[in-house]
């Protein structure tokens, strides 16, 4: 992208705040955020940042591209609050998304979510049946489905992108800002590089595709590029365990801290053990491909302590 007025909501937060400080080196960016879970210091100066709600009247749509991120994206915020979940996850999206149309922006990228697939240890690809257990997933499925209707009914390329497990590191961008609900690769490395013992919930067999969140700002800038419809994966196609992610911290940091193992407060039958993406899709579609492996992002993860 070079040159473009771009939209990114949830803009202050910790994937919004990484593709809009990317995409402002070409392009004029403007982050929307309610201050949730973003905060105006996570994006650089040549940023516009917009403190408002997806949920607003007047939004900042009239862009050329629309990545809308912003949600509230966690079992527990969901659980604690169904209604806010569905207005800010559901009627957030089609109120961005219908300004912007409005405004003829014709070009939408929109944060989906993996959890949908359930457990797999095998890679997911899009066009496997899902089902949804929790109201966050629910929300998100429901973006796809209007995602198909603004792209049917009024021909706007609608990119909907499913992340894998995303991850930067406590210590360096904007991660720190999500304090509990970071990815466990920024919280444990956080904990072991200071002498506390990761919690595990469960035996810590469950497994994740941990992607990085530079990969994941290169497929979204790729979608947009290619004006995608449809959904996506981004991820790496690998699985790791959580016991193994612990052992590999302990490695890069030269520490023998032990986790803790917890019982799982999240219900069994809710609960995602397992995810590995099939990331087949996006590749053909734009050449996309991880860059940052499992072994090299813990390294760059634990770097920062050093």
């Amino acid at each position: 992208m070079n040159g473009a007025r771009v939209l990114v909501t949830g803009g202050g937060g910790f994937i919004g705040s990484n593709l809009a400080n990317h995409l402002a080196a070409d392009n004029d960016v403007i982050a929307l955020d309610d201050g949730y879970l973003g905060t105006p210091e996570n994006v650089n100066a040549d940023v516009e940042y917009v403190e408002g709600s997806v949920l607003d009247d007047d939004l900042p749509t009239d862009v050329d591209v629309v990545f809308h991120l912003a949600a509230l994206s966690s079992y527990a915020m969901h659980e604690e609050n169904p209604t806010k979940g569905a207005r800010v996850n559901v009627e957030g999206f089609v109120n961005v998304v219908e300004q912007a149309r409005e405004d003829g922006c014709d070009t939408v990228v929109y944060a989906s979510t993996s959890s949908i697939y359930g457990d797999r240890t095998e890679p997911s690809p899009e066009d496997m049946p899902v089902s949804v257990n929790t109201g966050y997933e629910a929300s998100k499925l429901a973006r796809e489905r209007y995602a198909e209707y603004f792209h049917n009914h009024y021909g706007l390329s609608m990119a909907g992108m499913r992340f894998f497990s995303v991850y930067q590191g406590m210590e360096e961008g904007a991660e720190s800002h999500k304090g509990d609900y970071a990815n466990l690769i920024a919280q444990f490395a956080d904990d072991v590089a200071n002498g506390r013992r990761p919690e595990i919930w469960g035996d810590g067999t469950q497994t994740r595709d941990f992607t990085h969140v530079d990969d994941i700002v290169r497929g979204l800038e790729l979608a947009a590029d290619h004006e995608l419809t449809g959904i996506y994966n981004l991820g790496t196609g690998e699985q790791y365990s959580l016991n193994t992610l612990v052992d590999r911290i302990n490695e890069a940091l030269g520490t023998d801290v032990e986790p803790v193992y917890e019982d799982n407060p999240i219900p069994e039958d809710v609960y995602v053990h397992d995810t590995m993406a099939d990331s087949t899709k996006i590749r053909e579609a734009t050449g996309w491909a991880p860059e940052i492996s499992f072994d090299d992002g813990v390294e760059m993860v634990c770097s920062q302590y050093e």
